[in-house]
């Protein structure tokens, strides 16, 4: 932005005019720059808008901190406090006051640690320690979870308290290690690997919020490397929402807070129950549905299966109409044959040129014909019988009456290979006389020829 022009030396200024132009001028000039000093004068407004007074052992300078930044801090600022801001040098117009609007806050000191985790970060996330395809997925089903945390930490407490409320059947290890201070790092990282040679389903690493330098150790080099070394997933639950570590980029899942990270790895066992409950009433109402629909399909096909006393009593009937059909036949032909001989007798008594002879011949033609009826009546008779024999032998009464059942499988088919039958099939068995239901104890299977 350009310098505002000032006015002309001959006009005279407003007040609200030449602060505007103040402002301006200092707003373009001072790009955003860190500010270091001691907090003093702190005030948190109503409005959520923080004011103070940034200052050293020779000069002050008063700063805002507007609210939507001031949400964003994670931390409560104190007097006394050494700090480094992030400002842009403005001027409060109305009171024609010379002011700091702070962008962001670090504690002092910061800086070069907060360096050292980018770089590190970058030089990890080049090595693709934190590619997404990497990431191991939770268990949907937790049995052991293991816990690397201090063990006078609270937000070990916090982790304990909500497994305990959630999950009270999933079993615990705990890992102890130093979460702070000169050494950690190493701890964490030798914790991390006891854990992933266990027996657990997952790790959850945790700590409660606090400072850059606190949480130091979560920005290791060698806990990040533990972590991706670990067999088992790990989730990363350290510090506050807005607290970000080494430690939850390397970690398969990151936690806003400790507690997060158990409600994460764990179950609602309530939730669980209810939702089994559901399932249970639904599949007790699919098997009736489906038993309901298969015992009307069987009413159905038993309306449509027919007795075989019924179809023995249409093969009787189609046996004597067939019958019927040979005996005409027989008559039928015998009639022709009597008509042929009455007029063979007639033209022998019309002729009778010689009437010895064809006495004679008439004779031995009646003697042919009664010979031709009668073979042809004992053919006919012969056939007559095979087929009644036939019938007979086709007669399940028949077979029945020699001593044989009618074995009457569950699918409601005649049974005739025991291969089809499996121990506990219930059968209907029919004698010559009466009928009884059998259940199958043991099949013996007969091997069938190529």
């Amino acid at each position: 932005m350009p310098n505002p022009t000032p006015p002309p030396g001959n006009s005279v200024l407003s007040v609200s005019s030449l602060n505007r132009l103040v402002r301006d001028c200092l707003e373009s000039t001072f790009p955003l720059t860190w500010v270091g000093g001691e907090i003093s004068n702190l005030t948190y407004a109503a409005s959520g808008h923080v004011y103070f007074s940034l200052k050293d052992s020779s000069a002050q300078v008063r700063c805002v901190m507007w609210r939507n930044r001031a949400q964003l801090l994670g931390w409560r600022l104190e007097n006394g406090q050494k700090i480094e801001a992030r400002a842009l040098v403005s001027f409060y117009e109305p009171r024609g006051e010379f002011q700091l609007n702070i962008e962001a806050i670090r504690r002092a000191g910061q800086g070069d640690l907060f360096e050292r985790f980018l770089k590190l970060k970058a030089q990890l996330e080049a090595e693709g320690l934190f590619a997404a395809e990497a990431k191991r997925p939770l268990p949907a089903f937790p049995r052991r979870v293991a816990i690397v945390s201090s063990l006078q930490a609270a937000a070990l407490r916090d982790v304990l308290t909500t497994l305990h409320r959630r999950a009270p059947h999933l079993r615990i290890s705990i890992y102890p290690a130093p979460v702070q201070g000169e050494g950690a790092g190493l701890k964490i990282a030798e914790a991390l690997a006891r854990a992933g040679t266990g027996d657990c389903d997952a790790i959850i690493l945790c700590r409660g919020g606090g400072s850059i330098e606190d949480l130091w150790s979560f920005n290791e080099e060698c806990v990040a490397r533990a972590i991706r070394a670990t067999k088992i997933p790990v989730v990363s639950g350290v510090g506050h929402e807005t607290d970000f570590t080494i430690a939850d980029f390397a970690a398969d899942l990151r936690a806003p807070t400790p507690t997060a990270a158990a409600e994460l790895v764990s179950r609602d066992r309530d939730g669980l129950l209810a939702h089994l409950e559901r399932l249970d009433s639904q599949l007790q109402r699919r098997t009736a549905r489906t038993l309901a629909d298969h015992q009307q399909r069987l009413d159905w096909l038993s309306a449509r299966l027919v007795h075989p006393a019924e179809r023995l009593r249409q093969r009787q009937q189609d046996v004597a109409a067939l019958g019927l059909q040979l005996q005409r036949a027989v008559h039928a032909k015998i009639d022709r044959s009597r008509l042929l001989a009455e007029a063979l007798n007639q033209r022998q008594s019309g002729a009778r040129p010689r009437p010895d002879r064809l006495g004679s011949l008439l004779e031995h033609a009646r003697y042919r014909l009664d010979k031709q009826v009668e073979w042809r009546i004992s053919e006919y008779s012969g056939k007559l019988n095979g087929l009644a024999s036939s019938l007979k032998q086709l007669d399940p009464h028949a077979v029945l009456q020699r001593g044989y059942t009618l074995v009457i499988g569950p699918d409601g088919r005649a049974v005739r290979n025991a291969n089809e039958l499996t121990p506990g099939d219930t059968l209907n068995l029919s004698f010559a006389r009466g009928a009884a239901t059998a259940r199958v104890e043991q099949v013996v299977a007969t091997l069938e020829a190529d």
